[in-house]
Parts: C-alpha cells; structure tokens; sequence
C-alpha cells in the first residue's frame, strides 16, 4: 500500500499496517448538512474499527450549474424536480465545521480524510485541515487540474474509477504522475502536464517508483446501490496487472460481500459508505451500511485478511505432528528375508508417517532387504 498507509501508520494507527487493508468509512454526505450528525458518524466509524472516517467538501456554486439534472440515483421519486445545485446546496458544511470534525476524529483517535471537489477546497483540506493523503473522486477522473494538483500536493493519492476504462485511466494517473514528478523535483518547478510531459513521466523510471509507491486506484461502479451483476470485481486485477499499482475497492452495493470478495482479490484499500438510518432522505443512504454492519464489515475484512496468509504454500508449524500422524510409512505386508529382494506385494502404506515416506515406494521395490521384516515392520 505504500506511503498510503505508512502516513495512516503514523497518524493513527501507531503500529506496523503492511498487512493490514485499509478501511474507509465514508461518510460522504451522509451527515445531510448537519454538524452534529457528522460527529455522531465519527463515533460510529471509530466504534467500528475503520482506519479513517471520510468526508466530501464542496461548494455547490463551484461544484455544479443551477441547471444541472440529478443523477438517477440522487432523485427522491419520480416527482423530484430538484436540480443538482439544489441538491448539494442542502449537504454543504462550512470550513468551521470540517474543522471541528477534523479535531473530533483526531481526538477519538481516528483518521479524518475528505474528498475535495474543487481546487479551492483541495487546498484548504492540504493547507489547514493537513489530510493525510489526496482522494480524487470518480466524477473527477478528467478534471485534469484537479489530477495535476493532486500530484503537485507531493501526498499519497487513491483515485476512483467509477465509469471509466483503462485508457482513462492512464490518462487520469499521467497528470498525477506530472505533478508528483514536480514535487519531487523530478521535473522544474514550471512544468505543466502537456501531453508530452505526461508521456515523459509516464516513461522515467524515477517517476514510475513514485506512482508505485503514492497511487493506489480503486475499483469503482457508479451507481447507487450497484447490484452484484455490474460490481465486475475481476477488474481489480485486470487494473492491478496493467498498471502495477496497489489496487482497493470502492464499494457501492449493499452489504458486505463485494468488500470481502474484493478483499480475497488483493484489494489493499476498502471504502463503503455508511450511515446512521438507511431510512434517511439523501442520495446515499440506501446504499449505505448502518452501524452495526459497518462494524460487521470491518470484522470481516479483517479476519479474510488474516486468513489469507502470506501466499506461501508450506507446512505450518500447528501441522508438523497431525503430518506425521496421518501420512503413510512403507511397512512389511508379508515377512521379507534378509537378502530377499524386496517386491511390490511384500510392501503396503500406513500411518503413522514415523517409518520411511512411503514417498520411496518405488526406489524399495527391487532392493534387497538388509534384515529380515516381520509383517508390519517399518521397511527401509
């Protein structure tokens, strides 16, 4: 996971994360413009276990035109005539309050991140609430100054791809990869993320290191909530293997199965939304978790963490005595002379493993027995 965790590490979690998938309870703006409610959902993140509690910051003048339509999914029945801008408008925090909230998770012992919508507010969560790490949402996978600024923060950056393909997002991680190439002072300082300079970091090696070590990309469906039939969680690898970057999920359905599953596919980073009550009126709610299933959740993931291992196939140590109990030893199926020569009929298989692996089966047919057996004695 690179220095995603390694800064969550050192935050929050004050102990080793390399093993550790890393959980982000997104609260969106599920809090439905209401102070008290976003603090009440850090204490529900943080009883749960996530690692962070994430939130997003907009100004809806910035953010959408009056006459922008609602998405689907955002609308609240048939009938709803609300535009976009009317929408966000309700859900909007203050500064203050971001701020407040920002020292609630600290103080609770939680990671606070927030998903910034336009360059304004990226700054003021970098400049003043210190964000641990940049978190480019799907809608903004083509806002390239949003992605070049991203890169130029010189932070961790997880990008969701929700609605896009590879190519895009290539595309999305080069102007990322311009701007950390800056900020690292791989490239000068001036540099803009053209489309030649973007092919030139996308080819240094120097740079490649650097996306590999502060990019991680999240699977994404855009669509609330995403039934399994769209979730297409084999893409996790797919984009795992084209770009060579650590790879996590961010979870639309319902439930906990796909988070799990995306868990077992190498998913280093899991986001979900969750909520207080389901019942709420807001675009995300329903396919939000409640409390309890957050907690569920975080219980699976770690425990499918812990059971997958190290992806090293070899005995373990609780199993060195029950192999020796039930694995097979060559032992005598008829009495054998000494000086016989030893014949598939004079040899049979059986626990416990204490005698000759009955591995050798093979290599004792056609020697000659060195004393005489009795029937059941080891042979060999």
């Amino acid at each position: 996971m690179g220095q995603v965790c390694d800064t969550i590490e050192e935050e929050v979690l004050g102990g080793p994360v390399s093993q550790r998938v890393l959980i982000i309870a997104e609260a969106g703006v599920n809090h439905n413009g209401s102070l008290e409610r976003a603090l009440e959902m850090v204490e529900v993140a943080k009883d749960a276990g996530a690692d962070i509690i994430k939130f997003q910051t907009f100004s809806a003048d910035k953010l959408a035109r009056k006459d922008a339509q609602l998405a689907e999914y955002q609308k609240l029945g048939d009938g709803d005539t609300r535009s976009q801008w009317d929408l966000l408008k309700g859900l909007e925090l203050s500064h203050a309050e971001f701020a407040a909230i920002r020292d609630h998770a600290k103080k609770r012992g939680i990671g606070f991140l927030s998903t910034g919508f336009d360059l304004d507010e990226l700054q003021f969560l970098i400049d003043e609430l210190h964000i641990p790490m940049v978190k480019v949402a799907s809608g903004d996978l083509t806002f390239a100054p949003m992605l070049f600024e991203a890169g130029l923060s010189g932070l961790p950056v997880i990008l969701s791809t929700g609605m896009a393909n590879l190519e895009e997002i290539e595309k999305s991680v080069k102007f990322i990869a311009v701007g950390l190439a800056v900020s690292s002072g791989v490239f000068e300082v001036q540099t803009l993320p053209t489309a030649e300079n973007r092919e030139r970091a996308w080819q240094d090696a120097r740079v490649q290191q650097i996306l590999r070590d502060k990019v991680t990309i999240l699977h994404c469906t855009t669509q609330y909530p995403a039934e399994l039939d769209i979730l297409n969680l084999k893409a996790i690898n797919v984009i795992a293997e084209r770009f060579g970057l650590p790879v996590g999920y961010s979870d639309h359905s319902s439930g906990t199965l796909a988070s799990v599953v995306a868990v077992s596919l190498g998913a280093t980073v899991i986001e979900k939304h969750f909520t207080l009550d389901k019942t709420m009126d807001g675009p995300d709610h329903m396919a939000s978790l409640d409390p309890q299933e957050l907690k569920s959740l975080v219980s699976q993931i770690r425990d499918t963490t812990v059971a997958l291992g190290e992806a090293v196939k070899e005995c373990q140590p609780i199993e060195v005595s029950n192999r020796a109990a039930v694995r097979r030893s060559l032992v005598a199926k008829n009495p054998i002379a000494a000086g016989a020569v030893i014949r598939e009929a004079d040899l049979e298989c059986r626990r416990p493993g204490a005698g000759r692996t009955s591995f050798d089966f093979y290599e004792v047919v056609g020697t000659t027995a060195d004393k005489d057996y009795e029937v059941g004695d080891y042979v060999g």
